[in-house]
């Protein structure tokens, strides 16, 4: 359970400021009386604690600086007593000796906060706009980014440059010699001057990159010469980045230039592999300068807060295409009606949004499919082997409660039970990511389901793959790996970072997806059928499980629509409190599936109609519902996706052309053509008349 995890760790941070708080007090005591070892060893342990917290527990030290408490008090504090436990040491005269010390550790100070200083210069001078991702910026004088503890980490560079001194002034302390703490501030001085100076090298021209105004300058340049014609708007948080994934492939193939454009700055990095152009904008003026570009549509696959800001665009058609079709009433936001079309897979969708009566007209929904199921694998009958694979695959809790959204709480823990008790049953468990990011259940019942599955591997044994596949799936890794992941160095910023991934190689796109496909088989190969799988990882991707499983186990979600596309049987959990007759009356997903009560009623009769399809009673109804879910695979869903957005483009063709029929027809508002050729003619009336005149 998290809540185990919690309690031990939160026992250490206690015992570390505990101990900190102890050091400090022998610290003083030390200096005080003055007790020389205890002094100095308190001194050393002391720094050293703090130390390790900034790297082990930055969190924890956050928590002291919010009660004023910070690294460079707790630094400042620990000199001062430094220098009273000097005064307090017979052999050290304190105007003589100790005198410089304390002049030399003021510079040192002095120089750490002019440091402080010129980082946040020079942070303010590498802080664009916008970033950008797989496009060319070196216009923008792109640069490497100076060393973090320079420029970003404050504690630990004064804790770091602090150690020569410490050990100076103990040195000190122990032979009464002043020559040991000169030593020691002269080397942190030395660091920190040193430091200071080699960080101001970034405010000098040379490394100076374009200011914000060149900058947006340079990205409107951009767009007129790229001409992006439809785009994908994404705006969510670190977990939500795989509603954006999903879409990457099918963006990518549309005809046109497409796009991504985002608004969150981490947001960049949590993309994965694509060719397709990323501009992240966070500000919304900046926003507004797509309405002068050459897009036409933007697809969102989620709503968020910030959507109603590109909304406000009007030369730019939207289209909602979500991240996922579920029967759960999410699938039927109101906030779909502020898009021009919201694009659907099928007639259930359809269907779903005008019983929800939440204010989209029919007209407004589009039916595209899902283009990304491709790769989905169909029904090719029984399990051939001895095995059954199974996917238990469940959504996660949801916002508002529901104990029907997830079976994880309430029948999770008795489906894995009786799927395990069967030993011709390989389990593939993969929960939602986000399980147990709101009710707290459904983390706990996640964790002693995991507990469970790694507890039935141990009871199983038989032939294992030989070393080959483990090496074969490490080589496949790293291949994928170098394909679709960039190296950068710690210090590395966003700058440094958009310099790096500029525009990617010819034919990478194709390469990740081969890739892909071989990382897969290598995974699938390197254990054996008989051992249960507990998948929490991107990969292998829900699609590729799809492949493996036999049968499906889920929620109502859009899992269930997407495992549709194989034909394959599929059972969905009744957590509700619904009547089974009712449950399939509320949601249409469920009416080709097998139901199973929270007791896991059912499982036994699902994995018989797996193994023989003469009790397979559902597989006529599963591909009627496949086609009234996901639409008719003719013409494919790539090609009516890609159709629906040439539809879209030209529906903001027809708007602007009648803008700007509307505006020239205005007084004031005429094109400079028509200005032009206006004075024209009266110039040359005036002419005429002036020659009638004289005649």
């Amino acid at each position: 359970m998290p809540s185990a995890g919690i309690a031990p760790r939160r026992a250490v941070q206690l015992a570390a400021l505990f101990a900190m708080m102890v050091a400090f007090t022998a610290q003083l005591v030390g200096a005080l009386l003055p007790v020389i070892p205890l002094f100095i060893a308190a001194s050393v342990v002391n720094l050293g604690l703090d130390l390790v917290l900034q790297h082990k527990q930055p969190g924890l030290l956050a928590v002291l600086g919010r009660i004023r408490f910070d690294v460079t008090v707790r630094q400042l504090l620990r000199d001062m007593l430094i220098l009273v436990g000097l005064l307090h040491i017979d052999g050290i005269n304190p105007l003589e000796e100790q005198a410089p010390l304390t002049i030399t550790l003021l510079l040192f100070y002095g120089t750490h906060f002019v440091c402080q200083a010129v980082a946040v210069l020079v942070r303010r001078t590498r802080s664009m706009p916008f970033v950008t991702r797989n496009i060319d910026a070196s216009a923008l004088r792109l640069c490497d980014a100076p060393p973090r503890i320079l420029s970003r980490q404050t504690g630990r560079r004064l804790l770091r440059f602090s150690v020569p001194t410490t050990v100076g002034m103990m040195l000190t302390s122990i032979t009464t010699d002043a020559y040991w703490g000169g030593i020691g501030l002269a080397v942190s001085l030395a660091l920190s001057a040193g430091g200071t100076l080699y960080l101001g090298t970034w405010l000098l021209p040379k490394k100076r990159v374009a200011n914000e105004k060149q900058a947006l300058a340079w990205l409107d340049n951009w767009l007129a010469e790229y001409q992006p014609t439809v785009g994908m708007y994404f705006s969510g948080g670190s977990s939500s980045a795989y509603q954006a994934n999903m879409w990457l492939s099918t963006l990518a193939s549309l005809d046109g230039n497409p796009i991504i454009v985002l608004r969150e700055r981490f947001m960049v990095q949590k993309i994965e592999a694509t060719d397709v152009p990323i501009v992240c904008i966070p500000k919304v003026a900046n926003l507004m300068r797509l309405e002068h570009s050459t897009l036409k549509v933007l697809l969102h696959p989620a709503n968020s807060g910030k959507t109603s800001q590109i909304l406000r665009i009007p030369s730019i058609k939207h289209a909602f295409t979500n991240h996922g079709e579920s029967d759960k009433l999410s699938s039927c936001n109101p906030y779909a009606k502020a898009y021009d079309e919201v694009w659907v897979a099928g007639p259930a969708a359809r269907d779903r949004y005008q019983l929800a009566d939440i204010g989209v007209e029919d007209k407004d929904v589009i039916e595209v499919g899902r283009p990304q199921l491709a790769p989905i694998e169909p029904y090719a009958g029984a399990p051939a082997g001895r095995m059954t694979t199974v996917l238990y695959a469940p959504t996660w809790e949801g916002w508002d409660g529901n104990p029907g959204n997830t079976s994880v709480i309430l029948a999770g823990e008795n489906i894995v039970r009786e799927l395990l008790a069967d030993e011709n049953v390989q389990l593939l468990y993969k929960p939602h990511p986000m399980t147990g990011s709101v009710d707290p259940r459904a983390g706990a019942a996640n964790t002693r389901i995991q507990a469970m599955i790694t507890e039935a591997n141990a009871r199983r044994s038989g032939e294992r793959p030989g070393p080959e596949a483990a090496a074969e799936l490490a080589r496949r890794t790293e291949a994928l790996n170098a394909l679709t992941t960039s190296a950068f160095r710690k210090s590395a910023d966003e700058l440094e970072r958009m310099r790096l991934q500029g525009t990617p190689e010819e034919g990478r796109a194709a390469a990740v997806a081969a890739a892909v496909t071989a990382w897969e088989e290598a995974y699938w190969n390197s254990f054996p059928r008989w051992e249960h799988r507990i998948i929490t990882t991107a990969r292998p991707g829900i699609f590729s499980c799809f492949n493996q499983a036999d049968v499906l186990i889920s929620d109502v979600s859009s899992v269930v629509s997407d495992y549709l596309s194989s034909e394959k049987p599929y059972a969905v959990a009744n957590t509700s409190g619904m009547s089974e007759d009712d449950f399939r009356a509320n949601f249409p997903t469920v009416r080709a599936a097998t139901i199973l009560t929270p007791e896991a009623d059912g499982v036994a009769a699902l994995l018989d109609a797996v193994r023989d399809p003469a009790q397979d009673t559902l597989a006529a109804e599963r591909a009627e519902l496949k086609e009234h879910l996901l639409g008719p695979s003719d013409p494919p869903s790539s090609v009516r996706f890609n159709q629906a957005a040439l539809d879209l483009c030209a529906k903001a063709d027809e708007r602007r052309i009648r803008m700007e029929n509307r505006l020239s027809g205005i007084p004031g508002q005429r094109s400079q053509e028509d200005v032009d050729a206006s004075e024209t003619a009266e110039h040359e009336a005036s002419g005429a008349s002036d020659t009638t005149a004289a005649v």
